[in-house]
């Protein structure tokens, strides 16, 4: 679990965020379909990957002492 929040981390302060394609409407007018799509972006700030990589890391080690 620890490495996957590190590696999430990572990839967030490498990318600064992520876009995805949202459906904001359709009509179908006789043999004629329309469909709107409407791409989002959400911007990862650096706070947030900086402290999943340290949240990773501190899950890391408090697995290695139980171990």
């Amino acid at each position: 679990m620890g490495l996957a929040i590190i590696a999430a981390g990572i990839l967030g302060l490498i990318y600064g965020g992520f876009t995805y394609t949202k459906n904001t409407g359709e009509a179908k007018i006789g043999p004629i379909e329309l469909t709107m799509n409407r791409k989002e972006t959400v911007n990862v700030p650096v706070w947030v990957g900086v402290g999943a990589i340290i949240v990773g890391a501190g899950l890391l080690v408090v697995a290695g002492r139980k171990s």
